[in-house]
């Protein structure tokens, strides 16, 4: 069983290890991300407000939620927080 709270309490002192900008999320930022989720299982990532101008966070959130597999702890403003499980053998 995962607990969200203590998921939420460990990011808060991470730094986001993914930006994403006003190219959005391409091909490379996916493989990035999936790169971070892996090492660390535990990242944050940052909507900066050129993203923001033309594309709305929540979708784009689901999107990455949806393509990683990972676990959406949390998203509060431009950041999103998420925990990858790793796969059971």
């Amino acid at each position: 069983m995962i607990d969200i709270t203590l998921l939420r309490k460990k990011a808060q002192a991470l730094p986001p290890c993914v930006r994403i900008g006003k190219k959005g999320i391409t091909q490379s930022t996916y493989l990035e991300i999936m790169k971070q989720l892996k090492q660390k299982r535990l990242i944050k990532i940052k909507f900066l407000r050129s993203f923001l101008e033309e594309h709305d966070k929540h979708e784009a959130a689901g999107e990455i939620i949806a393509k990683t597999g990972a676990l959406a702890v949390q998203q509060v403003g431009f950041t999103l927080i998420l925990f990858y499980r790793r796969k059971e053998k």
